[in-house]
Formats: C-alpha cells, structure tokens, sequence
C-alpha cells in the first residue's frame, strides 16, 4: 500500500489533537426541528454501541449520554488513530407544553432520534376577540359627568372629536 508523507497534514493534525484534548465529555452534533404537534431531534453518534446510549428525562431537562470506546488491538501497530472515542453528553431544556410522559428515541445507522410530543393545550391557536355592548354602556353611564347624554350621543361626539383630530 503506497502512502505519502504530507508534513503540513501531519503537523495540522498533531496540533488538533494538542488542543483538542479536553478533560470530559464531548458534544454531539445535533438538527433539531419542529413538525406538526412534536419536536424531533437527531443526534450523530457513529460507532456508538446502542447499549451505552442512554436517555432521560429529570423535570424540564432532557439529556443524552452516550459511550464509545477506543478500539484496543493488541499487537498492533498504529498508522492512523483519528477517530474520537470517550463518552458524549448533551443537555437539552424542555420548556413548558411538551409532553414529557410521551418521549420516545430511536437509534439506528449511527443516529439517535428522539421525538418530544408538543401537549394539545400548547399547540398554537387563534384567539378570537369579541365585545359585548354592555361593556359599551357601563363605559359611558359610569364616567360620572351626570350629563344625562345617551349612549349613541356619546358615540357621536366621541367619533367627531377622533375625526376633527386627525383632520387637523
């Protein structure tokens, strides 16, 4: 097998993992998107035994762990090592009107998806705004002028006086 030696490659390389090596866990890529009544989000985790992956839900904070271990061949010899290996975290904040109790995940093809139910009372709704003429009514008897004027003088006035404003 014919390999090339690239110094700045190498050098690129051995730098990344200088400052890349963090004590802790590392983060998951993930796309997190809204469909109809639930959420959906999908994680990246390629290579990771589907037996470590675990998923829990404490109050509003829903969290992933993961673990991937290092491959240990025994009598190898090294050429390349680049695939990262340890344990994976993420935290996600689930705010009100998700429906906890409903989660459900699924893991396959290195992708974990994990589908978070909106609740019905949460779903977005027009609100249809109305008024009552006794609120009119109450409004204008219970100024206190004791003018004696009625209602539909009140009204009149009230709409010259907004016409002569913008006019003006």
């Amino acid at each position: 097998m014919a390999m090339t030696f690239d110094p700045f490659t190498e050098l690129d390389r051995l730098a990344g993992s200088l400052l890349a090596t963090r004590q802790g866990p590392r983060q998951m890529p993930v796309d997190l998107y809204r469909d109809g009544d639930r959420y959906v989000l999908s994680a990246d985790m390629p290579g990771v035994d589907p037996g470590s992956v675990d998923v829990d839900v404490d109050g509003q904070v829903l969290t992933v762990k993961a673990q991937r271990t290092a491959d240990a061949r025994t009598g190898a010899q090294w050429l390349a090592k680049e695939r990262p290996y340890g344990s994976y975290l993420r935290q996600f904040s689930l705010g009100e009107g998700v429906d906890a109790s409903g989660i459900s995940a699924h893991y396959d093809a290195g992708v974990l998806s994990i589908v978070i139910p909106v609740t019905q009372k949460a779903a977005p709704r027009r609100i249809e705004v109305t008024t009552s003429p006794a609120a009119a009514v109450e409004t204008s008897s219970g100024s206190g002028s004791g003018s004696g004027t009625t209602q539909a003088e009140s009204e009149s006035t009230r709409t010259g006086a907004d016409t002569a404003s913008t006019s003006a």
